[in-house]
């Protein structure tokens, strides 16, 4: 056993679909355990026509799972979706990655997905065309989506005798894509933060709501990298399709402006930072109709009044201690606007985005953003993922606390 390893006394649950390359689990599961890993193996039907459940118990030690429901027990998924620190499919086929990507829980694979708390990792596995099918890449952009990780796929002869991508990554790359995963900075163990994420809507009447194009996907991005790297995260969430997947993380998901600054008011004295990267509504309907408003002739006029400035009020009831970081979203005299507002709201930095930069703004999976801290020290960062950019922001953060 290395115990060296970033792996050591790691439980893995790895998850076998019906490949060819389901040969490799064998590898796998025998460099997960040399690793000082627990592993518990889980098979479709159809990956046992590839692959013998004996020879998995047996380089496992433990009792592999074909079936969610047994004589011995109904709710394995569920325990075991607890008990994983990682999840591991190796080789998740086309058809697994559709179920995934969508929720169909007919097997123990995709019953434990369902259920686990911990970060997932899949290693795909199928023909040329099969992978470069339209839906077999919409289905991976949705499980990234999820907070997934998507270990990529080798180029070479497949088993079909084509040449291309497809091919599933070898075991000692998937070993080294985990060790490289769990030997990450763990500097903020110890730490709470406040994060918010997303829009709010502002209910005009029951069906009608003032809103924007936020996504939410930046500040969740941020959420998992404080998480991963060993902080308590709490994610003030506003209306968004995002989940956060991740142990460190308590969601609140709220709908309104006011909701949001409730919670935040009462989270952020027992933090010891707050990130404020939702785009919260700065004014909402002064009054709102408890019927749905019925089109008439005439035009019709909304009066709007100030919501509260949840970023300014943390300004002014933070401590010395507390460091709190803001965005700005601008769309001209950018820096200005930023510095400003970094006054303003007493943060410690802010992060500018601007929606002239292209892949930069709402709902892209990209950012290009600007930190300026109070000295004026004005950082520029390339175009990137926000997963990327999530990171240096937190970096940014850590070097404060």
């Amino acid at each position: 056993m290395n115990t060296l390893s970033s792996l050591n006394n790691k439980r893995i649950v790895l998850g076998i679909s019906g490949s060819i390359a389901a040969y490799k689990a064998a590898f796998l599961t025998r460099l997960l355990i040399k690793s000082g890993a627990e592993v518990k193996v889980l098979m479709t039907p159809s990956a046992t026509a590839f692959i013998s459940p004996l020879t998995l118990s047996t380089l496992s030690k433990n009792e592999v799972h074909i079936d969610v429901v047994s004589d011995k027990s109904w709710n394995n998924h569920v325990e075991m979706g607890l008990w994983a620190d990682a999840m591991i499919i190796a080789p998740a086929t086309a058809n697994t990655l559709a179920k995934l990507a969508n929720g169909i829980c007919d097997n123990i694979v995709s019953a434990v997905y369902l259920s686990a708390r911990c970060p997932v990792f899949i290693a795909p596995a199928m023909d040329v065309d099969m992978w470069h099918h339209p839906s077999t890449q919409e289905n991976l952009k949705r499980l990234q989506s999820y907070s997934n990780t998507i270990i990529p796929v080798n180029k070479g002869e497949l088993a079909s005798g084509l040449y291309g991508e497809g091919r599933m990554a070898e075991p000692e790359e998937i070993i080294t894509f985990l060790n490289g995963f769990f030997s990450k900075k763990q500097d903020l163990i110890g730490k709470n933060v406040l994060v918010t994420a997303g829009p709010t809507f502002e209910p005009i009447d029951p069906v009608r709501f003032i809103g924007n194009h936020s996504s939410g996907k930046m500040g969740v991005a941020i959420a998992e990298e404080l998480a991963t790297r060993g902080a308590t995260v709490h994610l003030v969430l506003g209306p968004s399709k995002l989940s956060p997947n991740h142990n460190n993380i308590n969601v609140i998901r709220i709908m309104t402006a006011q909701e949001m600054y409730d919670k935040c008011v009462e989270i952020f004295p027992d933090c010891d930072a707050a990130i404020m990267a939702a785009a919260v509504a700065d004014y909402k309907p002064s009054t709102v109709a408890t019927t749905k408003i019925k089109k008439k002739k005439e035009d019709m006029s909304i009066h709007l009044s100030k919501t509260k400035d949840i970023a300014a009020s943390l300004g002014k009831k933070k401590n010395k201690k507390q460091i709190l970081v803001g965005f700005a979203l601008e769309t001209n005299n950018e820096i200005i606007n930023a510095q400003s507002k970094l006054e303003r709201k007493n943060f410690d930095f802010i992060v500018l985005n601007s929606l002239k930069d292209k892949g930069a703004g709402f709902n892209f999976d990209t950012n290009k953003i600007t930190i300026i801290k109070k000295d004026n020290n004005i950082r520029k960062f390339e175009l990137k993922s926000k997963k990327e950019t999530a990171k240096d922001i937190v970096q940014e953060l850590a070097l404060l606390l």
